[in-house]
């Protein structure tokens, strides 16, 4: 039966061929249709049950929830299908042509994480013939690299029941059983412009944004105090001023600026309450009536990540890999499944150094390993 579905490599090669390329700027935004479309082929030829979930108002993007059995149990094995944007001109090769060099496999996705599913696919199909007590769930979401729209559609649904979960992001092939959250705001302050010579004649919104900086700075401040997890390598929460844009001119009073800035809180600290507090200490730093500031969030955000050393999943996890869990500061989408009350680790064959980059590729060595690490997991949580 499974004769018919192509090998690891050229799943992967296809895979990669397919743009699906995820970004904020619309003009390079794509949808993920012809990734999700390939795997469900792929899957129903080899007896999964297949659904294709398209996203609210954006039938171009779409999760897949292909399942081996019956039950709401069982284990499933996750990874995002969309891409980063990628840097023209500065790859050696055709980020959509599949290179095999070096023992490597260069292409865009190919570590982070398409390069996941053809090692799902193979470890899933020595399990074909054999009566799973559990389900067994390969599951593929759209935009985790910008608004995780994907992820927060299967929430909304509450798919997929499961017991177990794994996010095949890129950990070297350690377990990870925590990360950090990820915020980006926004503070926006409009004041008065005028001629430079004579204050009186505005409200100048860069000086009122000194102000705001010194509130973010004495609240890093306070956190950093309040909150630590020695379990991370930076063990306190981090708040970044990323970029700041305003005025126009030095002899006119500065009437508009926007300050970007970055939040990664640690696990325990919820999203909802950063921002009721970074709101009260932002609008307490304005004091002048003629200045006006917003704050806002750019994307909705998403929540740090834990789960229970002694579940399970990180148990067998760390038998079958030989590393003992560890942490990570780049988000993912576990802390979703996590939400819907699976036990999730992340756990992927490729190096997070190799993602976002130019010649992204993924070590061909680590790919055996990871079939075995898959297939354990899945005779331990599924027959």
């Amino acid at each position: 039966m499974d004769n018919a579905v192509p090998s690891l490599k050229q799943q992967l090669q296809q895979l990669v061929a397919c743009p699906s390329v995820s970004a904020t700027n619309p003009k390079l935004d794509m949808g993920n249709r012809g990734v999700v479309e390939l795997l469900a082929a792929w899957l129903e030829t080899l007896g999964f049950a297949v659904e294709l979930m398209p996203l609210a108002g954006q039938p171009n993007k779409a999760n897949m929830i292909a399942t081996l059995g019956r039950g709401d149990g069982g284990l499933v094995l996750a990874g995002h299908t969309d891409t980063v944007p990628y840097d023209e001109g500065r790859w050696q090769t055709d980020p959509f042509v599949l290179d095999d060099r070096d023992n490597r496999f260069y292409g865009l996705g190919s570590t982070d994480m398409k390069g996941f599913f053809p090692i799902a696919i193979e470890a899933a199909k020595s399990f074909l013939d054999k009566p799973l007590q559990q389900p067994l769930i390969i599951l593929a979401t759209a935009d985790e690299e910008t608004s995780m729209a994907g992820a927060r559609a299967l929430v909304e649904a509450c798919r997929p029941k499961a017991r177990y979960a794994v996010v095949g992001e890129p950990t070297g092939l350690k377990p990870i059983h925590m990360h950090k959250g990820a915020m980006m705001e926004a503070v926006r302050i409009t004041g008065q412009s005028g001629h430079s010579s004579n204050p009186a004649l505005g409200a100048n919104a860069l000086e009122a944004m000194h102000g705001a900086i010194g509130a973010l700075l004495q609240l890093r401040s306070e956190w950093q105090e309040r909150y630590r997890n020695p379990g991370f390598a930076v063990p306190v929460p981090t708040l970044n001023l990323g970029c700041i844009h305003g005025g126009d001119n030095p002899n006119r009073i500065c009437g508009h600026v926007e300050l970007q800035f970055d939040v990664r809180p640690l696990p325990g600290m919820a999203l909802n309450d950063l921002r009721a507090e970074l709101d009260q200490r932002l609008h307490a730093s304005i004091t002048d009536k003629k200045i006006r500031l917003e704050y806002a969030p750019l994307f909705l955000g998403t929540e740090a990540f834990e789960q229970d050393v002694n579940s399970a999943l990180v148990k067998a996890a760390e038998k079958l890999t030989g590393h003992s869990a560890e942490s990570v500061a780049f988000a993912t989408e576990a802390p979703y499944f996590k939400s819907m009350g699976i036990d999730t680790i992340v756990l992927g064959p490729g190096d997070i150094d190799q993602a976002h980059q130019p010649d992204e590729y993924l070590g061909q060595e680590r790919i055996e390993p990871m079939v075995e690490v898959l297939r354990g997991l899945i005779a331990k949580f599924c027959l």
